[in-house]
């Protein structure tokens, strides 16, 4: 299991409820939330094996934007 953190561009309750249905369908996340409070709107997904770039694909065709942050 690995833990991929994105900085996204999610600010209220109403865009985290818009990407839900985009996460949810995707096979390999076991968990996911979103830190509205940090400044980067921290998305985090605990994954089995899944490529940042889906997860990129999924809250961009949700409307919003979304960066893996590295190490």
């Amino acid at each position: 299991m690995e833990v991929l953190i994105f900085k996204t561009n999610l600010r209220y309750k109403k865009h985290i409820n818009a990407i839900e249905h985009h996460i949810a369908k995707q096979p390999g996340i076991i968990k996911w939330n979103v830190d509205l409070k940090d400044a980067d709107k921290i998305l985090r997904i605990e994954t089995m094996n899944l490529h940042p770039a889906k997860i990129e694909s999924l809250v961009k065709k949700a409307g919003y934007n979304c960066e893996e942050l590295k190490d």
